[in-house]
């Protein structure tokens, strides 16, 4: 049942938090949030990209002109992506945007809650 859950949303495995606060702080990877704008407010995680769910297939498309140059750089240095939302759900999704977009790397943090579990710094 989880492997069907974890296709659908976006495919990705397991993650563990702390190895994704320790490559976005060595700059090895790229940190999104991909809630809305309005739900940031209540924190963030520090080094965080905010990609609204409902904006991101414009921003991954290079035809697009609402192209996210700090997303394209991520994907020209071949960087991995770990995103996050509210409760994993929409990250999911994104995981699989981003993916269909041509990144090869993305993975399914899940929550806000998660990035602090692994030691990561939000800023309120």
């Amino acid at each position: 049942m989880f492997n069907l859950f974890s296709a659908f949303m976006g495919g990705t495995a397991a993650v563990d938090p702390a190895e994704a606060v320790a490559a976005v702080g060595d700059n090895r990877a790229l940190l999104i949030d991909v809630r809305e704008e309005a739900e940031t407010r209540s924190g963030m995680a520090r080094g965080a990209l905010n990609l609204p769910l409902s904006r991101l297939h414009l921003a991954a498309d290079p035809a697009s002109g609402h192209h996210d140059t700090r997303l394209a750089a991520a994907r020209k240095a071949g960087k991995p992506l770990y995103l996050y939302c509210a409760s994993g759900a929409r990250s999911g999704r994104a995981a699989g945007i981003l993916k269909q977009h041509g990144f090869p790397e993305v993975h399914n943090l899940g929550n806000l809650g998660a990035w602090q579990r692994g030691g990561g710094a939000v800023l309120r």
